[in-house]
Parts: structure tokens; C-alpha cells; sequence
């Protein structure tokens, strides 16, 4: 909860005390009935200027207005209220009590996201681009006339900037509420419950200048899982920027809970998958995305090269670039670094191999996985387990264990799930008792993701030593190198 929020939760709980246990009015309390009056007029009042309301407060604005009412009855009527109604008294006071409650306990389950801070020396600037890849038909809608179009968010070294940092979300009222809107039907929610998000903030600066560099920056690319959104992966991004790494997240346009435009348009998820045909599908999806990678990397060649106007002009090393992704965005990193030249190393965070005859690559790639992919294999013990999916897990396995053993990594990160490599962890306590996320804290989980990609990054863009990918570290004991 926000401060003003736990200010005003607590200011009730006492008020509630002195009125139900306490009990009595008197002339001689006057005083003390204007200064709890005083801060029950003041207290919401700030917080509603100052932080915003939020629904899950509704409760508590409630009491407050009640406990307000309370006040200038005593104030008026110094009479005992609820004299002759000992029963009615303590029944309302623990109504009251149990409202007062109830939304301290939504206000902390459904909080407004506090996103890790970037551990690097440098501030954090973004930029989104809007760009249209007028060499390609947009396959996944119907208009035969449509030409793929991408928003990316570009993160990267910035000069010191004063002011308060990004919102994390689009604040023009309208697209911000068509954006939940989309988000809140993949989530099968009422677009209100997310109308929170509006206050969650980043660490970075809009727009804010390039810090000046003796050498460009490595690059690096990340790609979103399937129905999900680049907004997930925003502290991965901004931790790569504050450590020298120019950052750019894909929103996969129709693979996205939602996607917001330049010009106000939102998209949302419409890419179709059927059990039937689940891997042919995949692989033409992923075929798309990796399109979408090659397509992002010639539009930031153009800005380093001035031929799109910028700031990136000479700010990116092109030579040294990297890609991740997490679940259907990790599978995409592999076949990125598999096809594309440009790629000199990749990460697959908890994510699939879609193509299995793309079994040779030879360059750095690493693997970091969640409990239960790390326990994939004793699929293969179950005879309950299809014979094409315990086909496909012993190829997908072999794939793995032979591109690690060229310069790569399989990372187990102990007490971890699918979410715990993306920002989800952070939106609400209630995300791990649905089994996205594991036992680890979230903070810890997303410091040990970060630890090990920026080493990895460092050691293969930067030419750096690679001391934590390299073997087991004491004060990471959740990190389990897997045998190869």
C-alpha cells in the first residue's frame, strides 16, 4: 500500500478504537473530537490529490465519510451515541472495523506495482517507436491490405534527469482505458479492476538524452511470451539499460494481451492455437516473431546510421547483439540466434524449442528454467506421458544439452515458476497462490534473472569475464547448474 493509504487505514482503526471502546463524549473531549475530525477531512483528502483513488479503497472512503459523520454529531449532540444500544454499538463498530480491513486487505493484494530498482551506475531512458514493415502482409487479421505493424519500446543510458520517471502504462484516458479494456478480457476480468494501473511507474525518463559513451552500446533484444506483453518486461529492460545496453522489447502485434498504437489504436490477442495442430501452428507464429526480430534490428541499423531520425545515431554497436525471450519469446530468441547473423548470443527464459531441426547452433546461448522444466525429462518415465510429446521432450532435450555444451548454460533457478521470469510477479501477492509464480520471493527471483543475463550479456557483448555463469556461487544457492 501507498503511504497515504496506510495513513488513512490506520487513522480509521484508532478512530474506530476511541469511538466503540473508549465510548464516551463529553464537553470536555471537544478538542479531541476537532482534531479526529480535522484528520478524517484532511487524510483522504491528500490522498485522493496526491496518490489517486483506487476502487479498492471504496470501503475505506466509506468509513471514513461514516466516522466524519460521527464526529460532527458529537461535536453538535454530545450526547452518548448508542446510549441504550450497548448490542447496536459494538455490532456497527465491527462492521465498520471489518470494512476498514477488508480494503486494506484488496488495497495490499491488488497493489500498484513497485517494479525493482535498476542496480547499474546509469540513469534509464525510453523512447517508443511505432513502425510498419512495409515488405510484409499482416497474416493474422483479415484485411488482405494490412502490412505487419510493431510498436517497441526502446531502454538505454541516459544522462541524469530530474522529475519523476515513466509512467509505466499509456496516460491519455481513452487509450489507457482501451488498453485494460483488452488486458482485462484476456484476464476474463472487468476492465475497472485494472483501472489501478494507471499510477504504476517505471525508473526511467521519457525521451531523456543518451548519456555520451566513448563506444556505442551492445544491444539487446527482448521478446514476450504468448499472450502476454513487452509491459512485462520493463525492469528486465531497464537493469540491461543502467548497466550500459541499449534495450529494445517487441510488443508481437495479435500476440499481446493488448497492444497500444502511436494513434490511439489498441490490439489485443486474436492469435488462434488449436490442440489439433498446436506445433505446425507454433512454428508458423514463431516464424512471424522471428520476422518481427529481423525486421526491429534493420530499423535500429537505421538509427544507428541516421537514416531514421534520432538519438541513436552511433549509440549502438551493432556488432555486438544480443536477444532474450521468455516461454514462446524464449523459443523465438533460439530461432533468432539460429537464423539471423546479426545475433551473437541468446537467453530462453523457461520457454520451448519450436523447430527441432534447428539443432546446430554454435553460438552462445543459455537456458534458464523454472522448477518444473528443469523436471521435464521424468515426463519421459510416465507411461501416462503421449509417445509424439515424450518424442518431443527427449529431441527438445538432446537440442538443449548440445547447444550448452558450445558455449552455453542451463541454469536451474530453484523455487521459480513460468512467471517468475517477468515482471507478472510483481502486479499482486495473489499471482503465486495461482501457481504462476513459485516459492521464491519475487524480488530475489527477479534479482537472480537479472544477476546472471547481465552476466551472461557482459561476458559475450562485452568481452567480460562471465564469473557467475561459469559455476555454482555460495551466496546464490537457488542457482542450480544443470549437468550436461
Amino acid at each position: 500500500m501507498r503511504m497515504l493509504e496506510m495513513t488513512l487505514a490506520a487513522l480509521d482503526l484508532l478512530v474506530l478504537i476511541y469511538f466503540f471502546v473508549i465510548g464516551k463524549s463529553t464537553s470536555s473531549r471537544k478538542i479531541t473530537n476537532i482534531l479526529i475530525g480535522a484528520g478524517l477531512l484532511t487524510i483522504p483528502v491528500l490522498q485522493l490529490l496526491l496518490e489517486g483513488y483506487r476502487w479498492q479503497l471504496v470501503p475505506l472512503y466509506f468509513v471514513t465519510l461514516i466516522l466524519l459523520a460521527s464526529i460532527l454529531l458529537r461535536l453538535f449532540r454530545p450526547v452518548p451515541m448508542f446510549k441504550k444500544r450497548r448490542v447496536l454499538r459494538y455490532v456497527s463498530g465491527l462492521a465498520l472495523s471489518i470494512l476498514v480491513i477488508l480494503s486494506t486487505a484488496l488495497a495490499a493484494a491488488l497493489p500498484v506495482m513497485d517494479l525493482p530498482k535498476p542496480d547499474g551506475a546509469d540513469a534509464v531512458g525510453t523512447v517508443t517507436f511505432d513502425w510498419t514493415d512495409r515488405s510484409r502482409e499482416e497474416t493474422l487479421t483479415a484485411d488482405p491490405g494490412d502490412k505487419r505493424e510493431l510498436v517497441v519500446q526502446v531502454w538505454y543510458p541516459a544522462k541524469k534527469t530530474s522529475g519523476q520517471a515513466q509512467f509505466l502504462f499509456p496516460q491519455d484516458p481513452q487509450i489507457f482505458h482501451n488498453y485494460i479494456t483488452a488486458f482485462a478480457e484476456g484476464l476474463h476480468l472487468p476492465a475497472f479492476a485494472l483501472d489501478y494501473w494507471k499510477y504504476a511507474r517505471s525508473h526511467s525518463f521519457q525521451d531523456a538524452p543518451v548519456l555520451s559513451s566513448a563506444k556505442p552500446y551492445p544491444l539487446v533484444i527482448i521478446s514476450h511470451g504468448l499472450g502476454t506483453s513487452r509491459m512485462l518486461h520493463a525492469s528486465q529492460a531497464e537493469n540491461l539499460a543502467s548497466h550500459g545496453y541499449i534495450v529494445a522489447a517487441i510488443d508481437h502485434t495479435y500476440s499481446t494481451a493488448a497492444t497500444a498504437f502511436s494513434d490511439g489504436r489498441i490490439t489485443g490477442f486474436t492469435t488462434e492455437l488449436s490442440a489439433e495442430d498446436i506445433y505446425d501452428k507454433a512454428r508458423v507464429i514463431g516464424e512471424i516473431w522471428t520476422q518481427d526480430v529481423e525486421f526491429v534490428l534493420n530499423q535500429l541499423e537505421s538509427l544507428n546510421a541516421g537514416r531514421i531520425e534520432s538519438n541513436f545515431t552511433g549509440k549502438i554497436d551493432m556488432n555486438n547483439t544480443g536477444i532474450m525471450g521468455h516461454s514462446f519469446g524464449g523459443a523465438t530468441a533460439y530461432n533468432a540466434a539460429y537464423t539471423i547473423g546479426k545475433i551473437k548470443a541468446g537467453i530462453n527464459m523457461d520457454g520451448t524449442l519450436l523447430d527441432l531441426d534447428r539443432d546446430q547452433l554454435n553460438k552462445p546461448f543459455m537456458f534458464l528454467q523454472s522448477d518444473a522444466s528443469a523436471k521435464m525429462t521424468e515426463a519421459l518415465d510416465d507411461p501416462a506421458v503421449p509417445e509424439d510429446f515424450r518424442e518431443r521432450i527427449t529431441k527438445e532435450t538432446q537440442i538443449i544439452r548440445h547447444v550448452a555444451l558450445r558455449g552455453g548454460q542451463i541454469i536451474h533457478i530453484k523455487g521459480t515458476a513460468h512467471f517468475n521470469f517477468t515482471d507478472l510477479q510483481f502486479y499482486s501477492p495473489l499471482i503465486k497462490y495461482l501457481g504462476m509464480t513459485g516459492s521464491i520471493d519475487g524480488y530475489r527471483g527477479a534479482y537472480l534473472v537479472n544477476r546472471y543475463v547481465l552476466d551472461f550479456f557482459d561476458k559475450y557483448l562485452k568481452g567480460g569475464a562471465g564469473e557467475l555463469i561459469n559455476g555454482p556461487h555460495a551466496d546464490d544457492p537457488e542457482i542450480d547448474f544443470q549437468k550436461l
